[in-house]
Formats: C-alpha cells, sequence, structure tokens
C-alpha cells in the first residue's frame, strides 16, 4: 500500500510540473491520473489497491465514533442515577483475530470506549479479560462493540 502511495503522489507532482501549471487543480488532476494508472496496473502490486484500504480506515473511524458515542451514553446514564447501581467485574471475551496488529488494534480500541478496559491478552491471543463498570450493561456494549471492530477491523489489514 505505502508504495502505490508514493508512485500516486509521484505521478501528481510530474504531471504538474511539466504541464507547468502550479496550482492545487493541476495536483488533484495529476493524482486522478495517478490513480488510473495504479487501478490499471494493480494486478502488478501483491496488495490490493490503496484506496479501498484507505476507505477501510475510514470506516473503521467512523465505527469508532459511533461506539463511543453510545458507550459514553452509557456511562453518562450510569453516573446521572440519583443512586449509583453499578456491579463493576472483569469477563472473558473470545476473538477470532491472528495478526499482533490486530490484537493490539482490538484491545486499544475496546479500552478507549468509556466503561471498559481491557486488562490481559492471553497467550495464545485469543482470549481477552475486561473490566467493566457495569457487567450487566457494559459487558453486553463491549461484545456488540468487539464484532463491529473485529469486522472492520479484518477490512483494514487483510
Amino acid at each position: 500500500m505505502p508504495i502505490q502511495l508514493l508512485i500516486n503522489i509521484f505521478i501528481a507532482l510530474l504531471w504538474m510540473f511539466l504541464n507547468d501549471a502550479w496550482s492545487i487543480l493541476s495536483l488533484f488532476t495529476g493524482y486522478l491520473v495517478g490513480l488510473v494508472v495504479i487501478l490499471s496496473m494493480r494486478k502488478f502490486f501483491p496488495t490490493r489497491f490503496y484506496i479501498i484500504t484507505l476507505f477501510a480506515i475510514v470506516k473503521l473511524f467512523f465505527v469508532f465514533s459511533r461506539e463511543l458515542i453510545s458507550s459514553s451514553v452509557l456511562v453518562i446514564r450510569q453516573v446521572l442515577r440519583p443512586k449509583l447501581n453499578i456491579t463493576p467485574g472483569i469477563f472473558t471475551m473470545k476473538t477470532e483475530l491472528e495478526g499482533e496488529w490486530e490484537i493490539t488494534l482490538l484491545a486499544l480500541l475496546l479500552s478507549l470506549t468509556p466503561g471498559s478496559v481491557v486488562l490481559e491478552v492471553s497467550p495464545d491471543n485469543k482470549t481477552f479479560y475486561i473490566h467493566a463498570m457495569d457487567i450487566p450493561a457494559s459487558s453486553n456494549a463491549v461484545l456488540q462493540a468487539k464484532d463491529s471492530f473485529e469486522k472492520a477491523i479484518r477490512e483494514v489489514t487483510r
């Protein structure tokens, strides 16, 4: 993916220099020409077309934003109750992700959502030990977030 992006930027700059037009419009036109060139040569690259990966990264960002907002609302609802009625605890969660980057990214995304913290990952990288602020509510939210995060992470890394 990085080599495709560098080639595309090089083609865009080359287009701008050869047309002797030093403008954003010329650079953007060169970028689009570079996209067409790389798209036509994609069978020579070992990785998939980098625009697909960029869209997957943007999608992961929006999935994380949605989960962050929903879990924040859950935590705010718990905190603003007149009587704090929570049952904190630790639960386990299995994952289907395989690579070190995938496991690390999932652990970070789950820890960034309010109300839950990944305490430990098992040595076989298949089980997360997660502390939740309120076991019934937070654990269900974390398990739902895990499914959407895993799908989005697989789209980015594979």
